[in-house]
């Protein structure tokens, strides 16, 4: 007799749960408190679809914080494993300039979605829209739309705190907290951090990106662009130093970051260009030798002191190690992500729930963190197909 799962959420992480577990051993159903699933997997997309980033497991294991937590599960389902299944499926993938991996062009979002849908489908899956999680009764049975169910093993993946408009708004947080499951508040991460801008440098530089740059904070470096807004500053090459700028603002209430404005350029070479140029004007030789922006020139002009501004040596050192202070970071909701919910303490290895026994935690409702450009969905799927191989495997 097949034992039943259930699935409460309808994300990524459900989904690709759902197509690995094995319908000859399981009933599955999965209950989405929205009338669709993969909300979350649709709004991601609206910016540029990353699927999943493309270098190598070794390298793509160690941009997860902590490294190790996820390692087993996306070295058993890895990226090309993913982009493998989704050919399978009728999905094909390429990968862009930035080493992110795609669509194929003119496969939307959506198209994706409904492929995985089908698999389900023709699976002989259950989905029931409209199915709220509140609560566990007396039995640890989990509670759905005010009814106790039955069910063999349960699977959450309630998602994190971010993007309340998809249905993702963290508010299992406390039932889970109230279980005696040791939880995490939410925070935000993979978002806007904001900077106390200089009026008339903002006034001028609002929405304009910084290309071709590093930022560090501490002992870590993320290369990209970041846009400077009148909040402060976002974009992909500070998104990545997250973990370390939540740190810094837990620890002394601000954050220092420093910014590379010629990463392809070693402080020697900067200096060289600087003494070498045939132009007497600075912000001429900036722009000219060292092809500068008008927004990066500007930062250095605000925020240098003339006296530096003017000294070659300064100047250059600047240039290579621009230092500037982060308050703090946009709301959970204006996040792409969150860091908290599950404690990776209340948890086993195959993410079963160490309080209640073949009841299991999965997807961005676990305390980790990944930057953007594919690695946050890569996670979801792997974690999703490690827990589905683990059950496959149980002696009914």
């Amino acid at each position: 007799m097949k034992k039943k799962v259930a699935i409460i959420g309808g994300g990524p992480s459900a989904l690709f749960l759902a197509s690995f577990l094995d319908v000859n051993k399981f009933e599955i159903t999965i209950y989405e408190k929205n009338k669709t699933s993969g909300r979350k997997f649709l709004v991601a997309g609206k910016g540029g679809f990353n699927l999943t980033h493309s270098e190598p497991v070794e390298q793509l294991v160690k941009r997860y914080t902590p490294n190790d937590f996820l390692e087993d599960a996306i070295t058993d389902f890895t990226n090309i494993g993913f982009r493998n299944w989704l050919e399978k499926i009728g999905i094909q993938t390429y990968i862009g300039s930035s080493k992110r991996v795609y669509p194929k062009e003119g496969i939307k979002p959506i198209q994706v979605l409904n492929a995985i849908l089908k698999v389900l489908k023709e699976k002989g899956i259950t989905i029931k829209y409209n199915h709220i999680f509140s609560d566990w009764d007396k039995h640890d049975n989990p509670i759905i739309n005010d009814k106790p169910i039955q069910t063999d093993f349960t699977v959450f993946s309630l998602g994190g705190g971010s993007w309340k408009i998809t249905g993702s708004d963290g508010n299992w947080l406390n039932t889970f907290s109230k279980k005696g499951i040791k939880t995490k508040a939410f925070q935000a991460s993979n978002c806007a951090y904001k900077v106390d801008w200089e009026a008339n440098f903002i006034k001028k530089n609002e929405g304009i990106p910084l290309k071709n740059i590093a930022i560090y904070c501490g002992s870590n470096i993320q290369k990209g662009e970041a846009v400077i807004t009148k909040f402060g500053l976002e974009g992909n090459a500070i998104y990545g130093l997250s973990p370390q700028i939540r740190e810094e603002l837990k620890t002394t209430s601000k954050a220092i970051i420093f910014i590379d404005f010629k990463p392809s350029l070693t402080l020697e070479k900067v200096r060289s260009k600087i003494i070498s140029s045939i132009y007497k004007n600075t912000t001429q030789i900036l722009k000219k030798e060292l092809k500068l922006s008008a927004t990066q020139i500007d930062l250095l002009k605000t925020y240098v002191s003339k006296e530096s501004y003017l000294d070659i040596e300064l100047l250059s050192e600047k240039i290579k190690k621009f230092p500037l202070e982060i308050l703090d970071t946009a709301t959970i909701d204006e996040s792409i992500s969150t860091v908290g919910g599950i404690d990776r303490n209340a948890i086993f290895k195959n993410f079963e729930l160490k309080k209640i026994p073949n009841q299991f935690c999965i997807g961005e409702m676990l305390d980790w963190d990944a930057p953007t450009g594919g690695y946050l969905l890569q996670a979801c799927v792997s974690i999703g197909v490690y827990l589905a191989k683990n059950l496959n495997r149980t002696t009914l």
